[in-house]
C-alpha cells in the first residue's frame, strides 16, 4: 500500500540512520525484507532442508495481480519448480555468462533482458549484481541472492529458486543452454524487489540498466542525433557504459510488430558493439557497423550486414574474426551505422559517470543526492502552468563553485547533469499506479539571496524567468538532462505536470567539479520563548465581555477545565460572524490547556484568568492571518497557503517564540491537519499552532544545553506524547 503519514517518514529516518551506519553501499549492502542471505544460508545447510522465501512465496501472489492474477486462466497450469526437478545436473553459469544465455519468456520484460545482456559485456558489472560464489554443487542450500541498486542505495535481495514452469519449461526468462538458470534467477529477484513478476511488464531499458549500475541515463532521438553519435558510442561501450535502443511504435508496446526487415517496433534491443572494419575490394574505404541483440534469442535484421548477407564476403578472414561473425539463429546481427540511424528512432545510454560521453579525459564527477516526496495539498504544486501552487514544491539549492576545465568558445560555464527520478510506482502498479508525468526546472538565485535557504516564494515564479529545464516533462521513470551555466547559485524545482500528485522521487546532480545541493529549509528552529508583556491600559469591551463570561463559567476558583474553555471561546467567536466557524472542538481546547499549563507534564489540567486572556491574545492574532487567506470568508484554508500562515502566525507570536520548519513538517501538518479536499478550518488552523509551539516549549524545556538534541526515557516520551 502507499505509504500511510507515519510509515513515510519513520522509514525515511531509519534509511538515514542505516546510511549513517555505511550500509546501502556495494560493500555493505541493505538487507532487502531484512534478509540476510549469509545466515539463512547456513541456517539450511545446518538443517540439511533447502530454502522457502515467505516473503516471495510460491504462490499466485508473486506471480502478479492482474493477468497473472487470480482469476487468469494463464496461471492454472503453472507449477514452480527447483531446477533439480527440471533437469539433470542444473548449473548457476555454463561456459561463463554471455548474452545468449538471455531468452524473453511469456512476459513483456524485454527492456529487462536488454538490459542484462549489455550488463555481461562487463565482468565487473556483472558480478556485482550476480555474486560469483553461488553453485549448485558445493554449499547448495535452495537459496541465491542478486544485488541492486534501488534509488540511492544498493540492497541485497535473497530468493530461493523455485521457478515458475508449464510442461516443464521455464515460463519466463530462461538461457539457450537448457541446465543453465542465472538469467532466470536473477529475473525473479528483480520480480521481488517489485512485488511480483507481472509488475515487471513493460518499461524502459534505462530503467534497468540503472538498478544494475547506479549509473545516469541520457537519451538521443536518433532524429535529432549529434553528428559525433559514432564516436560517442564507441566511447561509451570502451567506458563500460550499458546501451539499448527502439524502435517506436505507434501502436502500445504490448502489441509488438515485425516489419519486413526483421526488425520489431516497440520492442527493446541490446546494442553489444560498435566496429570499424575494412572491405578487402576497397581497401581505403571503411565501414561502420553496430551489432545489436533481440531479447527473443531469435527474429533478426534481414538486411545489409545480416548474418548471410552478401557484404561479409568483402571482408577479410581476419575482420571476420575480429567481428565475431556467426551465421546462427540467436538473436544478434550486425547492421550498418546508417542503417541503424534510419531504423532506430531512440538510443539510451546508461554511463557509470557523466563522463563515458565527454573527450578522451578521464574526470571524476561530483553527485549530490537527495531524497524527497511530492504531498498532496502541500508539495504537489505541478508543472509552472499553476502558479498558484508551482513554488510550493520541494525546492533544492545548487551550488556552482568551479568552472569547467575545459570551456567551450573561452566560456566560463559549469558542465552538470540533473536526473529526476520518481520512485515505487511499478510496485504500486497492483493498487493502480501509473508513472507520473515528470520534470524539473532550473532558476538562478539573485546574488543579494546567496546563502539564504528560505524557500522561493510565488512572487519569486511569477517575476523570474527559468535559467534551464528539462526539455519536456514525461511520463519515463526517469528524466535526466546535461546543462553548462556559469558558476552561481541556483534553485531546482523537481514537479509532477499536474499538481496534486502524491508520490517520492530522487534527485541527483552530477558535475565535473564540485558541486552541492540540498533541500531549501532544511533547518528547524525556534526562538526562545519569552515571557509576554502585561498589557497596558484600560480593558476593551471584549476584554470585559469574556472576564464576565470566564467569572460566570468558572466559578469560585477562576480555573477552568477543556471542557469549561470550549464554551468560553465558542461563546466568544460565535460573535465573530466573519470567521464563519462552527467553533472549537474538545480536542483542540484540551491541547490549548497543555500549552498553557506552565508545568506541563505535572500541570493541573486547568487555565486561570491570566493564562486564558494570554491564549485568547494569541488566537486573536492568529484569527487574524486566517482571515487574511481566508479572503472569500468560506471559513477555510487551502492547504497550500498553510506554508505561508504559519509562517506568518509564527513571527507574530505574543510570547515572541517564532519558529521555522523545514519541509517534510509542512507535509505532515497537511496531512494531519487538512481534509479530503486539502482545507484546512479555523479550528484545526489554531490546533495546529497551539501544537507546534507546545512541543517547541516542551524541547526547549528538555534542551538543557542547547545543543538541539534531547534525550528522553520511554515514561517521559509517553507522558509528553498523550498530555500534548
Amino acid at each position: 500500500m502507499p505509504y500511510t503519514p507515519s510509515g513515510f517518514f519513520c522509514d525515511r529516518l531509519i534509511r538515514e540512520r542505516e546510511r549513517r551506519d555505511g550500509e546501502g553501499t556495494l560493500n555493505k549492502p541493505l538487507r532487502f525484507n531484512g534478509q540476510d542471505y549469509n545466515a539463512l544460508r547456513q541456517e539450511c545447510l545446518q538443517r540439511k532442508t533447502l530454502f522457502e522465501d515467505e516473503s516471495f512465496p510460491a504462490t499466485v501472489e508473486s506471480l502478479g495481480f492482474k493477468e497473472l492474477g487470480h482469476k487468469s486462466n494463464k496461471v492454472k497450469n503453472i507449477v514452480w519448480k527447483r531446477p533439480k526437478e527440471i533437469c539433470e545436473n542444473p548449473q548457476f553459469i555454463v561456459g561463463g555468462a554471455s548474452r545468449t544465455d538471455i531468452c524473453q519468456g511469456d512476459l513483456g520484460d524485454c527492456w529487462l533482458l536488454a538490459a542484462i545482456a549489455c550488463l555481461t559485456l562487463n565482468e565487473k558489472l556483472l558480478y556485482r549484481v550476480v555474486p560469483q560464489e553461488q553453485s549448485y554443487s558445493e554449499g547448495y542450500g535452495g537459496i541465491f541472492h542478486f544485488q541492486f541498486w534501488r534509488y540511492g542505495d544498493w540492497v541485497d535481495v535473497v530468493i530461493d529458486d523455485r521457478i515458475p514452469t508449464f510442461n516443464n519449461q521455464l515460463v519466463f526468462t530462461k538461457s539457450a543452454e537448457r541446465n543453465e538458470f542465472w538469467s532466470a534467477l536473477l529475473e525473479k529477484a528483480y520480480a521481488k524487489l517489485h512485488g511480483s513478476y507481472e509488475a515487471l511488464k513493460g518499461g524502459n531499458t534505462t530503467e534497468a540498466m540503472e538498478d544494475f549500475t547506479g549509473g545516469v541515463t541520457e537519451f538521443y532521438e536518433l532524429k535529432e542525433a549529434p553528428k559525433e553519435l559514432y564516436k560517442i558510442m564507441k566511447k561509451a561501450l570502451e567506458r563500460g557504459s550499458l546501451m539499448g535502443c527502439s524502435i517506436d511504435s505507434l501502436v502500445p508496446a504490448r502489441f509488438e510488430t515485425r516489419t519486413v526487415t526483421g526488425l520489431v517496433k516497440g520492442h527493446a534491443y541490446s546494442v553489444t558493439a560498435v566496429e570499424e572494419c575494412k572491405s578487402s575490394q576497397h581497401k581505403d574505404t571503411k565501414v561502420r557497423l553496430v551489432r545489436l541483440r533481440n531479447p527473443w534469442g531469435q527474429v533478426e535484421w534481414n538486411g545489409p550486414w545480416s548474418d548471410n548477407s552478401k557484404e561479409w564476403a568483402t571482408l577479410s578472414k581476419t575482420e571476420k574474426e575480429k567481428l565475431q561473425h556467426q551465421s546462427a539463429e540467436d538473436g544478434e546481427f550486425w547492421m550498418s551505422f546508417e542503417d541503424f540511424k534510419k531504423n532506430y528512432t531512440k538510443i539510451e545510454i546508461c554511463n557509470l559517470t557523466p563522463d563515458a560521453l565527454e573527450d578522451d579525459k578521464i574526470h571524476k564527477w561530483t553527485v549530490s543526492v537527495n531524497e524527497g516526496r511530492w504531498v498532496r495539498g502541500c508539495s504537489a504544486g505541478g508543472c509552472r502552468n499553476y502558479p498558484d501552487t508551482f513554488w510550493t514544491n520541494p525546492q533544492y539549492r545548487l551550488r556552482l563553485m568551479e568552472e569547467d576545465d575545459d570551456p567551450e568558445d573561452n566560456e566560463v560555464c559549469c558542465t552538470f547533469v540533473v536526473a529526476l527520478m520518481q520512485k515505487n510506482r511499478r510496485k504500486e502498479r497492483k493498487m493502480g499506479a501509473n508513472l507520473f508525468t515528470i520534470g524539473f526546472a532550473i532558476y538562478e538565485v539573485p546574488k543579494e539571496m546567496h546563502g539564504n535557504k528560505q524557500h522561493m516564494q510565488k512572487d519569486f515564479f511569477l517575476f523570474t524567468s527559468s535559467k534551464a529545464r528539462c526539455k519536456s516533462y514525461i511520463n519515463l521513470r526517469e528524466v535526466t538532462q546535461r546543462f553548462r551555466l556559469t558558476p552561481g547559485e541556483y534553485v531546482i524545482v523537481p514537479s509532477t505536470y499536474e499538481p496534486h500528485q502524491e508520490g517520492e522521487f530522487i534527485l541527483r546532480v552530477f558535475s565535473e567539479k564540485k558541486n552541492t545541493s540540498e533541500e531549501i529549509e532544511n533547518r528547524i528552529e525556534a526562538d526562545h520563548p519569552v515571557p509576554a508583556p502585561a498589557s497596558a491600559g484600560e480593558e476593551s469591551e471584549e476584554d470585559q465581555q469574556f472576564r464576565t463570561i470566564f467569572q460566570e463559567i468558572a466559578g469560585d476558583d477562576m480555573e477552568i477545565t477543556a471542557n469549561e474553555l470550549k464554551n468560553v471561546l465558542n461563546r466568544v467567536i460565535t460573535k465573530h460572524k466573519d470567521l464563519n466557524t462552527e467553533g472549537f472542538s474538545l480536542e483542540s481546547c484540551r491541547s490549548m490547556i497543555a500549552l498553557m499549563d506552565v508545568s506541563f507534564m505535572d500541570g493541573t489540567g486547568r487555565l486561570n484568568l491570566k493564562e486564558f486572556r494570554h491564549l485568547w491574545n494569541k488566537i486573536k492574532q492568529w484569527q487574524g492571518i486566517f482571515k487574511h487567506y481566508d479572503a472569500d470568508q468560506s471559513g477555510i484554508i487551502n492547504s497550500y497557503e498553510m506554508r505561508n500562515a504559519v509562517n506568518d502566525a509564527a513571527m507574530c507570536l505574543v510570547s515572541r517564540s517564532g519558529f521555522r520548519l523545514n519541509n517534510q513538517l509542512y507535509d505532515i501538518i497537511t496531512l494531519r491537519y487538512a481534509n479530503e479536499n486539502m482545507n484546512i478550518d479555523f479550528d484545526s488552523f489554531i490546533s495546529c499552532l497551539v501544537r507546534l509551539e507546545a512541543m517547541f516549549r516542551v524541547f526547549q524545556a528538555f534542551d538543557q544545553d542547547g545543543d538541539g538534541t534531547i534525550r528522553l526515557s520511554v515514561l517521559e516520551w509517553l507522558q509528553l506524547t498523550m498530555y500534548a
